[in-house]
């Protein structure tokens, strides 16, 4: 099946336009030493920044872990993200309109902002440096599956991949699906292993 992209810009989504400030340039650069020199590889650091990161997604994760143990959560959750989150007791006031996407068998869905990098803040922390970049913004619209690679993740051919751009009213969120075993997990067990990369799509909850 072919990669589908919910709708299409006009505005050349390469053109980023932000400077880095200094501290993300010694970032980068130490990041890009650190992986020359093989003191870590690609993979033991993309993991280690995904747990650092994934404990601000404890929001997200928390309801992630609900609608996998209680169905009838799940599909309020699915009609109606913020009506379902703020019978939580969050409050969700002043939190932009979220749609939450799940992940089936037959679809992985990918959440992307290709014009600046709105975000789920409130479910899932701030956004990671990458989701940020005009390289992710550009190329998982164009090449989603060599994309999920790099992070690790690839996804049978036969399996659609489903783009969702967010924007400054808008945000999207993934519901990933829960593996086997799973469902034998108490939600504070589950809750430790969905990710916040996971929730964006480029990522799978995985059991210890």
């Amino acid at each position: 099946m072919e990669d589908n992209h919910t709708h299409v810009h006009t505005t050349d989504p390469d053109l980023d336009g932000k400077a880095l400030s200094d501290g993300e340039v010694w970032e980068a650069a130490l990041r890009e030493l650190l992986l020359e020199k093989k003191v870590l590889t690609t993979t033991e650091l993309h993991d280690q920044m995904n747990r650092t990161a994934s404990q601000s997604a404890a929001v997200g994760a928390s309801i992630i872990a609900k609608a996998w143990k209680d169905q009838n959560f799940k599909k309020a959750l699915l009609a109606n993200p913020k009506a379902a989150i703020a019978d939580l007791g969050h409050d969700v006031s002043k939190v932009p309109d979220l749609v939450i996407v799940e992940n089936t068998v037959d679809v992985h869905n990918v959440v992307v902002c290709t014009l600046c990098s709105c975000y789920p803040r409130y479910m899932l922390g701030p956004p990671p440096e990458w989701y940020r970049s005009a390289a992710y913004r550009a190329r998982i619209v164009r090449d989603p599956r060599e994309v999920l690679a790099e992070f690790g993740l690839s996804i049978c051919a036969d399996t659609k991949i489903q783009i969702y751009d967010s924007t400054a009213d808008l945000r999207y969120m993934v519901m990933p699906l829960c593996p086997p075993g799973g469902d034998e997990m108490p939600p504070a067990q589950l809750e430790t292993i969905i990710t916040r990369d996971s929730m964006i799509g480029v990522g799978l909850p995985k059991l210890p």
